[in-house]
């Protein structure tokens, strides 16, 4: 692997921590450095804001209820109607509630042929969605709400807010927790949305998780704290990695492997018991997913190998079948390989008529432009850069394969399939220190579009360890001349362990955090990439 960066920093620079952090924003491109270190409350925004035109269901759901409409939420069911709109899914709505108007909630933005056919039954549609718009949009909706910049719980969210200020004279008796709500609980919500779909931290984006974390301290959704209680995180401060990697992965796991409507009615329900029922049960339903995720990876690693038809060389982009694995986890299959290989990698099972498929890809190819080039083999698709969802007639499959090779051939270069990691700074171990790490924490929230950022060293190996309940970590201890040692954790790495010895010169890249447990504070790194100094 390659190392690179964007600075260097030398030993005789006489940089302040502050200076640091200009250069680090500078070269992030931003332009308003206050605006993004202090980003306005989303309450203060309006969809205005976005242009024209510009944990979502519950937020909307409940604004609308509260505000005295009849209103019923809707989830399709991944397995029996796929995601969003379907013939078969509009026809459920229509005999089960025969609305007049049915409102999209991160979806819609594509599916022109549905929307149409839903008027013809004489329900009119609103749609809100981020996704990547198709050639043609639904022109039949009575109104689209499309904000790119935003999860689909960030539009709900902006939405249900226009909503709630377009009815400034509706007295339900709701007004009050209503106003309370959109600085609370919904905007809790809607960073939970913004960190799960890897929506870019930037923007109005920024302002929801910025705002949305500080949110958590004042929640009154039971479900919610359950939730939170039931994962071990309760008494501390949200973070976007407790929401990315703990409590989202919760109220998506029922979606994908039952069926979503019980992740709504915890976040919605005001019973405790229930609550506390709900998200065992979703918990439980977690660690089933991990499982059942961690065996088709297995799998489809093995199926990747048999790929080759060179020892040394794989398909540039991974195409695996399969008729057994649950179409609810093929995009965490699609995501692990992916990331594997370093490969765009495209994941099929199939479902009793078609095969259903999910992609995740590389930063430098766009999957979801490429796979529309291919949409004579496919029944629809849709999704963002890196990540996009399909389906194909079963007949279809031997052709579309093909192409794909082909043409992936002929777009992807060897050079974009060399797996590179870029810091943000090189610089010198006697840099680093506590205080310029608390000096970074004004770049908070971390995330997608927001990386933590990253740091390239050069060191003496003073030292290393295996720890963890099956020794399945390691921590590494490097200094320079000038340094006191600094401490390195690399979490599933105990392999690179028989390969280090005391004195070893190394390059390191890491990110860097404060270890604040049991009240005491400690600078520490989180190793991204170790490389040995010939």
């Amino acid at each position: 692997m390659k190392i690179s960066f964007k600075h260097e920093i030398q030993p005789e620079d006489k940089l302040t921590n502050q200076e640091i952090v200009t250069l680090l924003l500078k070269s992030r491109h931003i332009k308003n450095f206050d605006e993004f270190l202090n980003p306005p409350p989303p309450l203060n925004l309006s969809l205005q804001d976005f242009g024209p035109p510009a944990g979502g269901l519950k937020i909307l759901w409940e604004t609308l209820y509260l505000l005295g409409f009849k209103v019923m939420p809707y989830v399709p069911h991944r397995r029996l109607e796929g995601y969003g709109f379907s013939k078969k899914g509009i026809d459920n709505v229509k005999k089960q509630f025969d609305p007049a108007l049915i409102i999209s909630v991160d979806h819609g933005i594509t599916k022109v042929e549905e929307i149409e056919y839903a008027t013809t039954l004489g329900i009119k549609i609103i749609v809100t969605d981020h996704h990547l718009k198709g050639e043609t949009l639904p022109k039949k909706a009575e109104a689209i709400f499309h904000i790119p910049a935003l999860s689909g719980s960030g539009v709900a969210y902006f939405f249900a807010k226009e909503i709630f200020n377009a009815f400034p004279n509706v007295q339900t008796g709701h007004a009050p927790s209503l106003r309370d709500y959109f600085t609370t609980d919904y905007l809790a919500l809607a960073s939970i949305g913004t960190i799960a779909d890897l929506v870019p931290l930037t923007g109005p984006s920024r302002s929801v998780v910025k705002h949305g974390l500080e949110a958590f301290k004042k929640i009154k959704r039971v479900g919610l704290k359950q939730i939170i209680k039931e994962s071990g995180i309760e008494n501390k401060d949200i973070t976007p990695y407790d929401i990315g990697f703990i409590i989202a992965p919760r109220i998506n796991a029922i979606g994908r492997l039952e069926h979503a409507i019980d992740a709504l009615r915890l976040l919605c329900t005001n019973n405790e018991k229930k609550a506390y029922k709900l998200a065992h049960k979703i918990g439980n339903v977690n660690i089933e997913r991990q499982e059942l995720v961690e065996k088709s990876v297995e799998e489809a690693k093995g199926s990747v190998l048999l790929q080759r038809s060179d020892p040394n060389k794989l398909p540039k982009i991974l195409i695996l079948v399969s008729d057994h694995w649950h179409e609810g986890i093929i995009g965490l299959i699609a995501s692990k390989i992916a990331e594997e290989f370093y490969r765009p990698t495209l994941i099929l099972t199939k479902t009793d008529d078609h095969y259903k498929g999910s992609a995740r890809s590389i930063p430098s190819f766009h999957i979801t432009e490429f796979l529309r080039s291919l949409k004579k083999y496919l029944i629809d698709v849709g999704g963002h850069k890196q990540a996009a969802g399909f389906t194909l007639e079963k007949n279809q499959l031997d052709l579309f394969t093909t192409a794909v090779r082909d043409r992936s051939e002929k777009l992807i270069k060897d050079k974009d399939l060399e797996k590179k990691i870029e810091a943000d700074l090189k610089i010198p171990l006697e840099k680093i220190n506590l205080s310029l790490v608390e000096s970074l924490e004004v770049l908070e929230p971390f995330g997608m579009g927001n990386p933590k950022p990253t740091f390239y060293s050069q060191g003496e190996l003073i030292g290393a360890k295996l720890f963890g309940k099956t020794n399945n970590h390691l921590k590494v201890f490097i200094k320079d001349n000038n340094s006191l040692p600094l401490e390195l954790i690399a979490f599933n790495q105990a392999d690179q362990s028989n390969k280090l010895s005391r004195g070893n010169l190394i390059n390191v890249v890491y990110a860097l955090e404060v270890d604040r447990w049991g009240g005491r504070e400690r600078l520490r790194g989180i190793l991204k990439f170790i490389q040995f100094v010939l």
